[in-house]
């Protein structure tokens, strides 16, 4: 900074943290608009409609440093971090999990997306008049089982209960208290060309499954949900890697949407190899069957990592070393341009964009 007046001199590069500020400050100016009149099930889809929507909505009128940055979780500058998420999936219960461990998992990763170690979490219900006792105890269950493996507890909570017909069943809503324990901030705009992209392991299975749940698909798949909490995998990651740029977890809107988000907050290109992302057949054969791209189906037990391009190796080591990061793939790389887009090589020799999640193919998968 020039002296006296703090701003940076003319002939000064601007720093790496330099950078990131810029970016997000051009973000923020950035003034969204919701054409819609009325919100619809793509406003919770987690892609473009869901992006304008908190933008243009929330954003506007609780804007703060803290909210501005939008990522999985809040972090203040004492390494607190604090994240909430709602749950309405449909049906409750489906192989591999039900409402339950996806609530406290949900919330356990989006801690650990910003490098946090989970503390605490709080749990609200809304229930459905009717709703069965015994299924209730089912869910709380299976929240408990969770949060153990996890390695937190839910210390307080409250719950409602709606008249008949108002609530499907039963709503949760999670929330998470936690500590960063290592230097350093986790952010999608810290990004740069020559960095390594890298998911957890295979992709689509959640929203696959909860598909295939509700019936009326003639497709038998030996598939379950991969909600699991990804705390192993991030932990080992942060401890084996300083080159860490951001991790996200590809909830709703999948893959493709993350890497979106750190295409356009960072102001770089993200390349992918379509034979690298791990796909198994059983995800595929369904996703081709619904006309879906497995790109942009929920996980909710994968992550998805941008790490410097020279500890790629390292990184991809350590997620294999531990559950959870067995099938962990280098996908693609960070470029320059063209910036704020995510391009697929296809198997076939081509290049596509892969853009934005539009529309709701998939609603009410968590």
């Amino acid at each position: 900074m020039s002296a006296g007046t703090g701003e940076r001199a003319p002939d000064r590069p601007l720093s790496r943290e330099e950078q990131v500020l810029e970016r997000v400050e051009r973000a923020r100016r950035r003034r969204a608009r919701v054409r819609d009149e009325l919100v619809t099930l793509a406003h919770g889809a987690g892609g473009r409609a869901t992006r304008s929507l908190v933008e243009a909505v929330f954003l506007e009128e609780f804007r703060n440093p803290l909210l501005e940055p939008l990522a999985d979780g809040a972090v203040d500058g004492d390494g607190l971090a604090f994240t909430t998420d709602a749950f309405v999936v449909t049906p409750l219960f489906f192989p591999g999990g039900d409402i339950g461990d996806l609530a406290v998992n949900g919330t356990v990763n989006d801690l650990a997306m910003c490098g946090a170690r989970p503390l605490h979490l709080s749990a609200a219900f809304v229930l459905e008049e009717g709703f069965p006792v015994a299924d209730l105890r089912r869910v709380a269950a299976s929240m408990a089982r969770a949060a153990r493996a996890a390695g937190v507890e839910i210390v307080t909570g409250d719950t409602k209960v709606v008249q008949r017909g108002k609530a499907d069943g039963c709503y949760i809503t999670t929330a998470g208290v936690g500590r960063i324990d290592r230097p350093g901030r986790l952010s999608a705009a810290a990004a740069e060309p020559g960095d390594a992209v890298i998911v957890s392991g295979p992709i689509g299975e959640h929203g696959v499954t909860i598909m295939l749940a509700r019936g009326g698909l003639d497709v038998e798949a030996d598939l379950v949900s991969d909600t699991a909490p990804l705390t192993g995998p991030a932990t080992r990651l942060l401890d084996a890697c300083d080159g860490v740029r951001c991790l996200r977890d590809a909830t709703r809107g999948g893959v493709a949407t993350v890497l979106n988000e750190i295409a356009e907050s960072a102001g770089v290109a993200v390349v992918l190899d379509e034979e690298a992302v791990p796909v198994r057949p059983a995800v595929r054969g369904a996703c081709e069957l619904l006309g879906i791209d497995p790109l942009y189906v929920a996980c909710e037990g994968r992550m998805v990592a941008v790490v410097a391009g020279w500890q790629a190796g390292a990184a991809l080591d350590a997620l294999r070393a531990g559950p959870l990061g067995e099938d962990a793939a280098i996908v693609g790389r960070i470029g320059a341009d063209p910036p704020g887009t995510v391009l697929l090589r296809t198997a076939f020799g081509g290049t596509r964009i892969v853009d934005v999640l539009v529309g709701d193919p998939l609603p009410r998968i968590c």
